[in-house]
């Protein structure tokens, strides 16, 4: 799909406040109501809006602790690597996982509330998994900078 301009900023929009209304954001991308919708719906069924989230703030649900985890596997096979993303994607804990360039490690990001729940993570969720060979942890200290929405093309098109 080709975006124009009104097409990004639509995204800008969306991206910046996914509970708009279609009228709301008709008028801040200067266009009627119904010919919104339908740029929404054609971006919808392109795939390029894939869903609509609500963010809710990890601290306030008690999850004070953010941790980046990285596991080495014993084998680089394709079932290994399979086997390994199907079990870690069944934990809630885990909010992205990356295979990373290299050796196959995996990087993780988790959310848990103390080093306690850290601690059982591992021992009882992560190192069961067949062929995780090695886990190191770093823990976030501070949180610089935290943002859902894409860079689109050309820059911000808020307005």
């Amino acid at each position: 799909m080709q975006l124009d301009a009104i097409d990004l900023r639509i995204l800008a929009q969306l991206q910046e406040d996914g509970s708009l209304t279609n009228v709301e954001l008709a008028k801040r991308v200067h266009l009627s109501p119904s010919p919104c919708l339908a740029r929404v719906k054609a971006l919808e069924a392109a795939g390029v809006i894939e869903r609509y989230v609500a963010l809710a703030n990890a601290k306030a649900l008690g999850l004070g602790l953010n941790v980046f985890i990285n596991i080495s596997l014993k084998e680089q096979s394709k079932g290994s690597l399979a086997e390994f993303e199907r079990r870690i994607a069944e934990h809630e804990e885990v909010m992205e996982c990356y295979l990373m360039t290299g050796d196959s490690d995996y990087l993780i990001r988790v959310v848990l509330p103390d080093i306690a729940a850290l601690e059982r993570f591992i021992l009882e969720q992560l190192t069961p998994i067949p062929g995780v060979e090695k886990i190191r942890s770093s823990f976030a200290l501070k949180q610089v900078r935290s943002k859902t929405a894409l860079p689109l093309p050309g820059g911000s098109a808020k307005h």
